[in-house]
């Protein structure tokens, strides 16, 4: 008996919370302990990891690296780490010299809850936990670390990995992105040169910093590294596009944090500028070249192909 769509789109769903679930516990092994003088900042970098979240990019990452042949668990400090990340440069988003959010996921914000100065504190100590866990990669690896020659290959890979998410989440990257988007709000009107490389930056950095260091560390060549770049870019501009929509279009109840934020900050978006219409057709077209990219590739594509599509039909 032939699979509805509608089943198959909870499977689907059902797939990603499992494999979110793993992240999950992936996550806490490489979390601080809540103990010492300096306790109530530990608490508040783990309030912020454990808030929730899709867990997208330590799940691109590992994807990419499983489809194009990696094995072994060198990747999850690298997993960890791009979430740690991720969260830091959200709990610093929602501070009140930023966007001022007082909720996100559903629940109060790191400021809201621990205060602004500790706030502040706990993305800090987040970004410098990140780097400490990445660097822990470099102690693992699996039989090809056995040679010399083996050993200096994955350390090579490791070094460049952690380079490049380096560079994706600093001022070449996420930060960059970040700070022109802060100017923006100041001005009366953006082009849309500006607000592409504000979304290149803020939001597809990282997820490109997610599938490139997913095909390093698989040991890809530099043609298959490049291709996940070009995924990448195509998958974070429509995500942030569809989050662009989802702040117009969605509610309270299912995004967890205040609609209209766009809005309220005077920030002009992809809709404000091209309309919804037009909005809605980007993500279709990005989406659809992302998983084109994913179907040349070597290996299974076909949950990175599905995660993919399920970012255009999400409602959170």
């Amino acid at each position: 008996m032939p699979v509805s769509e509608e089943d198959r789109m909870e499977q689907i769903q059902e797939m990603i919370q499992r494999k979110a679930a793993d992240i999950e516990e992936i996550l806490k092994k490489y979390l601080p302990r809540e103990t010492g003088l300096q306790r109530t900042v530990l608490e508040a970098m783990n309030y912020s990891v454990l808030a929730g979240g899709k867990r997208l990019r330590p799940m691109l990452m590992q994807e990419v690296y499983r489809m194009l042949g990696g094995e072994g668990q060198e990747i999850e400090p690298l997993m960890a780490a791009i979430e740690m990340i991720h969260t830091y440069s959200l709990v610093h988003d929602d501070l009140p010299a930023m966007d001022n959010d007082e909720y996100r996921r559903g629940r109060r914000t790191t400021h809201a809850v621990y205060g602004e100065a500790m706030g502040i504190l706990a993305g800090d100590g987040l970004l410098n936990l990140a780097w400490e866990t990445a660097m822990k990669t470099f102690f693992l690896g699996g039989q090809e670390t056995q040679t010399p020659a083996g050993k200096a290959d994955y350390m090579q890979r490791s070094a460049r990995a952690v380079a490049l998410l380096a560079q994706k989440a600093g001022v070449y990257g996420m930060i960059g992105g970040q700070t022109a988007d802060i100017e923006a709000e100041e001005k009366a009107q953006v082009s849309m040169e500006q607000l592409l490389f504000i979304h290149e930056n803020k939001t597809a950095a990282l997820i490109q910093a997610a599938m490139m260091v997913g095909a390093i560390m698989a040991g890809a060549d530099e043609e298959q590294i490049r291709q996940m770049e070009r995924c990448a870019y195509d998958i974070g501009i429509a995500f942030q596009i569809q989050d662009d929509i989802l702040d117009v279009t969605g509610t309270m109840e299912e995004l967890g944090k205040p609609i209209g934020s766009d809005e309220r900050n005077h920030k002009q978006t992809y809709v404000s500028i091209k309309g919804m219409e037009a909005s809605a057709k980007e993500v279709e077209q990005m989406s659809r070249e992302a998983m084109e990219i994913l179907d040349s590739m070597e290996g299974d594509s076909s949950f990175l192909q599905a995660l993919t599509a399920s970012l255009i039909h999400r409602r959170k």
